[in-house]
């Protein structure tokens, strides 16, 4: 199989998603559009990835690549590959799909609880998974659900946190591609952010990392494994 992966920002950890792929043995096509405006040609891959960053979806002005990533997303999905868009990812697609993106009022850091919806529960990317599970989030913009979407997970602070569109096109607000190392590595890079956003995150961490973080590990492997497994 080959797969299209899009990084947003320099620092991109694929963490449990590359765990997954290369269990399956993937070709991988890296692109980094927020460098060159470079995108894959929307027949040169079997499955599409676009993982988060720190620009918002609308940043067309710092980023004019934008759009056409949100419909080469949405479009791709709408076809019946299999698509992932994770936090900006997920956000890019919702625009595509014609949602409405909304800036800098949702804000979660750290593991947090999702819940999964009865369609969830039903999907075969949540099979492996309990109603209720921790997961990694680190964002504060959001989005409506997609027009046509199916709403597959939940929590209080950003309502829609996982959707799907077409055969095995999902968007999850939650970053469970963030193993506890990859957690670990962002708060050696970005202790400063971290603390505007989470004061007492640092302080805490091993603890959190030892409990939610070890379940959570779990979790986004069998998730990334599920989603690999429809491409």
């Amino acid at each position: 199989m080959r797969v299209a992966i899009i990084e947003n920002t320099a620092v991109t950890h694929h963490g449990q998603v590359g765990v997954a792929l290369h269990e399956a043995a993937a070709v991988i096509d890296l692109y980094k559009p927020w460098l060159d405006g470079r995108l894959p040609a929307p027949d040169s891959f079997d499955a599409l990835i676009s993982f988060g960053g720190e620009q918002t979806a609308l940043s067309d002005h710092s980023h004019p690549y934008l759009p056409d990533l949100a419909a080469l997303l949405y479009n791709s999905a709408v076809s019946g590959k299999a698509v992932l868009g994770i936090c900006l990812g997920a956000q890019a697609m919702a625009r595509g799909a014609g949602a409405e993106n909304t800036i800098g009022t949702n804000p979660e850091f750290g593991w947090c609880q999702i819940g999964l919806t009865d369609q969830g529960r039903a999907d075969p990317l949540f099979a492996a998974l309990p109603a209720d599970f921790p997961i990694f989030e680190w964002h504060a913009d959001h989005y409506t659900l997609p027009p046509g979407a199916v709403h597959l997970a939940t929590n209080p602070a950003a309502r829609v946190q996982a959707y799907k569109i077409g055969r095995a096109g999902y968007a999850t607000q939650f970053h469970f591609e963030a193993s506890r190392a990859v957690v670990a590595d962002w708060l050696q890079r970005f202790p400063d952010l971290i603390a505007a956003q989470a004061p007492a995150f640092t302080a805490e961490h091993a603890s959190l990392a030892a409990s939610a973080g070890l379940a959570a590990d779990a979790y986004g492997l069998a998730i990334a494994r599920a989603w690999v497994a429809l491409i």
